[in-house]
């Protein structure tokens, strides 16, 4: 009995296992579901995938299903960002546990339930429950809202601090987690504002299938704005946290941070305002664009340079001794700090230079079937999101303790198999640039195989990796016992076998 309720405490109360509970979860998600993809209804595996659960599929509730399914996957994302705020950002024991055992509850509560009413019959009483769980994530938002609340005396900064501050001590770093936090509660209402209208006359919708719509209602755009700010704030709050991983700090923390706040505000203020002036909200978020991926770009020019210098100390070298080559080895030492940072840079090439390109030539595009847009808006959303998703990876294994070979393979196979077939997407998604359509299907079977590959590695090394905890859970004196014991998150680097 003391063994089960000493694994439980692991699972439910500390911030490891929560985080692993919560990517098992999403695991699972992906691959039941996953059945009724495409590639697998091609095989015949969907049909027999579908007898064989009983799950009810109606044609006409495809989109009902769609935005239950993507929004349990989301809840179960913030879930996990949370757990990492509040093992990263010092706040009292008493609001950590709170808040992690709230949103626990919640986002479980809508995956479970929510799912269930989806797929396997209407019971109006799981759709509440659905909802209700939702209450309780956003209540566990509040409640971190509060927890973060910069301004607090105990939570100034000493003048010397490396961190970024301002001159009255103000914490810059925990500011922006604050003002991340008050926005993405905000949005959240934005969403669920156009949520409660469904069935008053409002019809559910896929943002893809609205967007050569003329005239969009101000729910329409609402959903859309919902879609747009939620993807943002999580890509901002999780670059917030790789910086706390890696130990961003410096005069160039100072000036990220500053750019991280405002690039925020001016972001959030634009998607707010577009059901009111649809015409210039696209610009003000734009602008504010700018200043947060100029921060992303600081972190990753600190995190290169940080992992350069531990790399040559472990090889007793400094940087004035080693030459390109040297410097580039000690870089690449250890992929996970690296392939987190990269993967920011490279979602500039597959999501960010699409999207500024398609905004460019609008009109080029709007000459293709409507079914190429469709294709190119679903790809960007979906590499945005799974970079995302290989970020919080990159940085769970490190946690989990990857070390030596397994580690260097495991980050190398994920950043190389993702990479590949985020690229692969890009090119399916945007072929309609560089080949005709009677002459793509050579192209169309090169990308769909490559994406296919490099999802699977990705996927593999996914479930090798949920495959080791699981085994480690049944050991009596396995790793989880000493992640219970030492529950703090560590800086990244300090004791890596690589």
């Amino acid at each position: 009995m003391e063994a089960l309720k000493a694994r439980y405490q692991y699972l439910f109360q500390s911030t490891k296992g929560l985080v692993l509970v919560a990517i098992a979860l999403i695991s699972l998600e992906t691959v039941f579901f996953g059945m009724l993809s495409g590639p697998m209804a091609e095989m015949g595996v969907r049909d027999v995938w579908v007898r064989w659960t009983g799950m009810q599929l109606d044609p006409m509730e495809r989109e009902g299903r769609i935005i239950i399914l993507y929004h349990t996957i989301a809840l179960a994302v913030v879930a996990i960002e949370v757990y990492f705020i509040t093992g990263l950002v010092k706040m009292s024991e008493r609001q950590r546990a709170n808040i992690n055992a709230t949103i626990t509850v919640g986002y479980l509560t809508s995956m479970i339930f929510g799912l269930w009413f989806a797929y396997f019959g209407h019971n109006y009483i799981w759709h509440g429950l659905f909802i209700f769980g939702q209450s309780l994530v956003f209540f566990a938002g509040v409640m971190l809202t509060v927890a973060l609340w910069p301004w607090r005396k105990e939570y100034r900064l000493p003048p010397d601090s490396p961190y970024a501050h301002t001159r009255g001590g103000l914490d810059l770093e925990r500011l922006a987690f604050f003002v991340m936090a008050v926005a993405t509660l905000g949005s959240a209402v934005y969403g669920a504002v156009a949520g409660a209208n469904f069935g008053n006359g409002f019809e559910l919708f896929l943002a893809e299938d609205e967007v050569r719509e003329v005239t969009k209602t101000t729910l329409q755009l609402a959903v859309i704005g919902h879609l747009h700010i939620m993807l943002t704030l999580i890509a901002i709050a999780l670059t917030l946290i790789i910086g706390r991983w890696v130990d961003f700090k410096g005069r160039i923390h100072t000036v990220a941070m500053v750019f991280m706040i405002i690039g925020t505000i001016i972001i959030t203020s634009g998607v707010w305002i577009i059901v009111v002036y649809r015409s210039i909200a696209h610009i003000i978020i734009n602008v504010g664009s700018t200043p947060v991926l100029l921060a992303s770009v600081l972190l990753t020019i600190y995190t290169w340079r940080r992992q350069v210098r531990i790399g040559l100390a472990k090889k007793g070298l400094t940087p004035k001794e080693a030459g390109f080559g040297k410097k580039l080895a000690a870089l690449l030492h250890d992929p996970m700090p690296f392939g987190a940072t990269w993967q920011m840079m490279y979602m500039n090439l597959v999501v960010t230079a699409v999207g500024i390109f398609l905004a460019i030539k609008l009109e080029l595009v709007r000459e293709w079937p409507w079914r190429e847009e469709r294709i190119t808006l679903t790809g960007h959303w979906h590499i945005l999101a799974g970079i995302i998703a290989t970020i919080i990876l990159l940085y769970y294994a490190d946690l989990a303790g990857l070390k030596g070979r397994a580690r260097r393979w495991f980050g190398w196979i994920v950043i190389i198999g993702s990479d590949a077939a985020f690229a692969a997407v890009t090119l399916f998604s945007t072929k309609r640039l560089y080949v005709s359509e009677s002459a793509q299907q050579p192209l169309v079977n090169m990308t769909i195989w490559i994406a296919d590959i490099g999802l699977l590695l990705v996927l593999v090394m996914l479930g090798l990796l949920m495959a080791w905890r699981l085994v480690d859970l049944f050991k009596g004196n396995g790793r989880w016992k000493e992640e219970l014991a030492n529950p703090e998150l560590d800086v990244v680097g300090k004791e890596v076998d690589s």
